[in-house]
C-alpha cells in the first residue's frame, strides 16, 4: 500500500526548509508526498531575501486537485502567511473532510524575518488550531499564539493547555529554544503531559527543523502510526538530521535529511 502525505507551506529555493524539507522527510519515511505550495520565497541560510505569496485562487486549485486524485492519508501546514489564506486552506481542510492534520504554525524564519502577518494570528487560533490532530509550535510561537512569556516547564504545561483548549488533539512544545541542557519536547493529549528528552545538540545548522519535525509526524500519522509514536520517530528523525549536519551554507545551515537512514544514526 501507497501512503500519501499532503504538505501545505512555502517554498524554499534554498532548500533547507519548506515543501523541499518536507518533501525530503516524506520521501525518507517511505510517504508519497505532495505540495500545495502557498508562497514562494527567496532564501538561503543567511536570511529570506523576498516573499511572494500564491493567489487564494492558486492555492484552493491545487487543494481542488489533490481532493479529486489523490486524497491525501495526513496532511501538514506550514507558512500561511495572511489570514485570507489561513481561512481559505481551514475551509477547505473541512470540506474535503481530510483527517490527521499536523499544523505548524510557522511565523519567523530562522535569520529573523517575519513568514506570518500580524493578522493572521487570530484565524490561525480560530480556524486552522481547531482542525489539528496536532500543533508543534516552537517556544516563541507558543508564546505569540497563548500570549504568554514562557520561561519555565510549568509555563510550557499551562501554554499546552491553552493551545489543547483552542481545539487542537495533541500539543507539541518544541524545547529547541529552552534553557535546560537537556533538550525537552512537551506532548500533551488533554490529560496527561510527556516529556520527551534528548540530548542538546550545540550548532548552528538548524534550517528547517521545525518543518521536517511536523513533517515526520505526518508522514508517520499517514501510515497509521499513534500521535505518540509518530512524535517519537519524529524526534528521532530530527535528532539524526541535526547531528550529522550538511555543513553547508555559511548561514543557518540546513540538516541531513538522509541521516536517519545512515547506518547508526539513531538516537
Amino acid at each position: 500500500m501507497v501512503y500519501k502525505a499532503l504538505t501545505i507551506a512555502g517554498s524554499d529555493c534554498g532548500g533547507g526548509a519548506g515543501i523541499q524539507a518536507d518533501i525530503k522527510t516524506f520521501q525518507e519515511l517511505d510517504v508519497y508526498g505532495m505540495s500545495t505550495i502557498t508562497a514562494i520565497t527567496a532564501q538561503n541560510t543567511v536570511g529570506v531575501q523576498g516573499v511572494y505569496p500564491a493567489s487564494i485562487e492558486a492555492v484552493v486549485q491545487q487543494m481542488n486537485s489533490i481532493h479529486d486524485d489523490l486524497r491525501p492519508d495526513a496532511l501538514k501546514t506550514g507558512m500561511l502567511f495572511s489570514s485570507e489564506l489561513i481561512e481559505a486552506v481551514a475551509r477547505h481542510i473541512k470540506l474535503f473532510e481530510w483527517n490527521n492534520l499536523v499544523v505548524d504554525p510557522v511565523m519567523i524564519a530562522k535569520g529573523g524575518a517575519k513568514l506570518l502577518q500580524e493578522e493572521a494570528i487570530r484565524s490561525l487560533r480560530e480556524s486552522l488550531i481547531p482542525l489539528a490532530t496536532v500543533i508543534t509550535p516552537n517556544i516563541p510561537e507558543a508564546e505569540v499564539l497563548t500570549e504568554r512569556s514562557i520561561e519555565t516547564i510549568e509555563q510550557r504545561r499551562k501554554a499546552a493547555e491553552i493551545l489543547h483548549k483552542l481545539g487542537a488533539d495533541y500539543v507539541v512544545i518544541k524545547g529547541g529554544h529552552g534553557k535546560e541542557e537537556e533538550l525537552v519536547d512537551l506532548l500533551f493529549d488533554g490529560s496527561t503531559f510527556h516529556e520527551l528528552k534528548s540530548t542538546r545538540i550545540i550548532t548552528k545548522n538548524t534550517h528547517g527543523t521545525g518543518c521536517t519535525f511536523a513533517a515526520a509526524i505526518t508522514a508517520e500519522l499517514a501510515k497509521g502510526s499513534s500521535v505518540e509514536e509518530a512524535v517519537q520517530v519524529a524526534k528521532q528523525f530530527i535528532h539524526a538530521a541535526i547531528r550529522d549536519d550538511l555543513r553547508i551554507g555559511s548561514g543557518h545551515g540546513p540538516t541531513n535529511h538522509w541521516a536517519y537512514r545512515k547506518e547508526g544514526i539513531r538516537v
